[in-house]
């Protein structure tokens, strides 16, 4: 991935680009154009051979079958074997593209995301006017598959990583695992890994004639058990070649294998790929012990299900007292006119062109408690209101420059007090700009959080006005 590349930007392809290949599965020819597309719209397959030219998102809850790749299915429309080409986009760092497809499988091409992720570079990759959104896991994600024995974990992470753990107990393959630590180790360390099957599986899917796109070429082929001479004669008629010939470490035909843990590798590559299905782009750490397609697609329906379920708190600021604060009780005693008893904010701990938070301990000791209430002690709302406008004076007399300013209340809007503000209770008051300052005039939106509870919320506005005594 380039140096310059900016991971929290939205990215889609330079220009559009083509390739043409054979579907493994169904054995069907099948021209592919990868399209530029526009800010927020994802990733998106195209039927174009098809009367209506039905859209597919890639979306985990449209998968209609993982039996031998992932398949996703709007009413009579299929793509199958997705997972290749979505892992090289994640890769690559692609959000926003149009795959149209002049058939109904993804070309199976070598086995591998490489031919997909040469194809991107060829286009090129361009960056969007459009700020990429990441989900952060906040807690363990455990899934468990007790019949197939697989195990799936997500951790928090300040990055995305996978760890893919396989265990087939096959003395060829023993155990493997392989790891990636930053999606720009994608495109030299796990994209050239292919797809591999063990040779009792192959037989299988020759004789039930479930690979007919199959080629020893666009797989690694594990020999578990002794063959025959006539079978070695049966698969090579079925590869259309003259002979077949089984490697010493156990693999058939005469590929060499591109890392000593390859298919732990490509393993890997298919959970990045079935995990693009969430629909999210994630920081998380991901463990993945004996992992397959159905059970990447049932964990990413589980990660999905947990960022819906947080989407309205992904924005929470995390507050952690051992870290110093952006402003101490001094500075914005300098920045601000208030005094005790009406001095409401404590520090500052985060601070950008447009938002702030700071933070405010509340204790039994408060002098308003005295009368509000005695015998149930509860934060007025109005205090609460003007602790987040003493928060947002903070950033805007902090984007005037030199000189001092005050800042006086306008208007307040849309205020709901959601949970009562007891002592004890820590407020973690944010305040955003909703549009730029202008003329003086200051336009915000505040929330108070407790914990990741929001507490009270408002739109304010307020004006600046320069202080020249």
């Amino acid at each position: 991935m380039d140096i310059n590349f900016n991971p929290d930007k939205q990215h889609t392809l330079a220009s559009e680009t083509s390739i043409k290949g054979t579907g493994l599965h169904t054995g069907i020819t099948v021209p592919m154009t990868l399209k530029p597309a526009e800010p927020g719209f994802g990733i998106q397959f195209q039927r174009i051979d098809l009367p209506e030219k039905p859209v597919i998102k890639a979306d985990c809850d449209l998968v209609t079958d993982t039996s031998r790749g992932t398949t996703l299915q709007i009413g009579d429309a299929k793509v199958y074997t997705v997972e290749h080409i979505l892992a090289a986009l994640a890769g690559m760092g692609i959000d926003n593209v149009l795959i149209e497809l002049d058939g109904p499988e993804i070309p199976i091409i070598d086995g591998s995301s490489e031919p997909f992720a040469d194809l991107i570079e060829e286009a090129g990759i361009a960056e969007q006017n459009a700020a990429k959104t990441w989900y952060c896991i906040n807690e363990n994600i455990h899934y468990y598959d007790q019949v197939k024995r697989v195990e799936m974990m997500a951790l928090p992470a300040s990055d995305y990583q996978v760890t893919a753990l396989i265990d087939f107990n096959s003395p060829v393959l023993g155990t493997q695992h392989a790891s990636l630590k930053t999606m720009q180790d994608f495109r030299t360390e796990i994209a050239p890994c292919r797809t591999f099957c063990f040779l009792h599986e192959l037989e299988m899917l020759i004789e039930n004639n479930l690979i007919k796109g199959g080629d020893i070429n666009n797989a690694i082929v594990v020999v578990d058990k002794p063959v025959t001479e006539e079978e070695m004669k049966n698969l090579a008629k079925a590869f259309r070649r003259e002979k077949i010939e089984i490697k010493s470490e156990g693999y058939l035909n005469n590929l060499e294998l591109r890392f000593p843990n390859e298919p732990a590798r490509h393993k890997l590559l298919d959970v990045v790929g079935d995990l693009v299905l969430t629909g999210f782009p994630i920081k998380a750490r991901i463990i993945a012990n004996r992992p397959g397609h159905s059970t990447n697609v049932a964990f990413a329906k589980k990660i999905k299900q947990y960022i819906k379920k947080n989407l309205l708190t992904k924005d929470i600021p995390v507050y952690d007292p051992a870290k110093p604060p952006v402003f101490n009780f001094e500075y914005i005693e300098k920045a601000l006119p208030h005094r005790f008893p009406f001095l409401l904010i404590d520090k500052i701990i985060e601070l950008t062109d447009t938002t702030i938070v700071g933070i405010k301990n509340v204790t039994f000791n408060e002098w308003f408690f005295q009368g509000h209430f005695p015998g149930n002690p509860i934060m007025p709302g109005v205090l609460q209101i003007e602790a987040l406008a003493q928060t947002g004076g903070i950033l805007a007399i902090n984007s005037m420059g030199n000189g001092k300013y005050d800042t006086y209340f306008l208007k307040i809007d849309s205020c709901k007090f959601k949970h009562k503000i007891v002592p004890g209770d820590t407020m973690i008051l944010k305040m955003e700009l909703t549009s730029p300052i202008r003329r003086g005039i200051c336009e915000m939106k505040g929330t108070v959080y407790v914990g990741s509870k929001v507490a009270t919320e408002a739109h304010l506005v307020a004006q600046i006005v320069k202080n020249n005594t």
